[in-house]
């Protein structure tokens, strides 16, 4: 399996500490960012992972982290020329996936139990086709994609909806098949005018291929000011 790290988009709800550098170069705690997920995909035991990151400071990742050779990775690199959503991002690293299943995170999400990510790896390698996302019961679930379960059925996912119909979070971790790229082919832009990922998984739902699993560690994301000093918290207190 694969690895893919998403580090691409502008950081508006960051600035000013985002002007002059991407956001997931930023400090959390102790390391940059981009030093977590990177981190989460080696304890899976994913070590061939490609950056997709933005125009403009592509660079900075090169001279940060090199090959990935001290950090016991194998690093690829490459662009996503316009924000245009989180699976148009994917899309970039199709010719890098070629054909493998793939493990895609984002690179602000955080995650205190790696280990759990790691089982649910290890569980996904062995099916034959589909896509596995990470749900986390959260506070403010209208701020993220919402899973919709009855069972162990997948039943819907709604992207920021205002009225979730759970507390169940889809967290920055996603699983695919090779027919992932296939699937983003197809999209139509959002309201938002970008290629959705719940798009993506409601596909796999909609075919009845789609698994789910429920994390019980802390996580957080890093794309506002307050869930960025969250992190720091969380990093702080894994670390130690």
């Amino acid at each position: 399996m694969k690895g893919i790290i998403l580090a691409g988009g502008t950081g508006t709800r960051l600035r000013p500490l985002t002007q002059v550098t991407n956001k997931h170069l930023l400090p959390v705690y102790n390391k940059p960012m981009i030093y977590y997920p990177l981190e989460a995909l080696k304890v899976c035991g994913i070590t061939n992972i490609m950056i997709v990151s933005g125009r403009g400071h592509a660079g900075h990742f090169l001279d940060l982290l090199g090959s990935g050779k001290d950090l016991g990775a194998d690093l690829s690199y490459d662009i996503q020329e316009e924000a245009g959503g989180i699976a148009q991002a994917l899309s970039v690293a199709e010719d890098f996936a070629d054909g493998e299943q793939i493990a895609v995170i984002l690179g602000d999400n955080i995650f205190s139990r790696v280990e759990e990510l790691r089982a649910g790896v290890e569980a996904f390698e062995a099916q034959a086709q589909g896509a596995k996302i990470f749900l986390k019961s959260v506070l403010d679930a209208r701020r993220f994609g919402v899973a919709e379960i009855a069972g162990e059925r997948m039943v819907s996912i709604m992207e920021k909806p205002k009225q979730p119909k759970s507390d169940l979070a889809v967290v920055g971790f996603y699983l695919y098949d090779k027919q992932v790229f296939d699937v983003i082919r197809t999209l139509k832009p959002s309201a938002r005018g970008e290629l959705e990922i719940t798009d993506v998984n409601n596909w796999y739902v909609a075919n009845n291929i789609m698994t789910y699993q429920i994390i019980q560690g802390d996580w957080t994301d890093a794309g506002t000011f307050d869930s960025l000093l969250r992190a720091n918290m969380l990093a702080a207190g894994i670390q130690s």
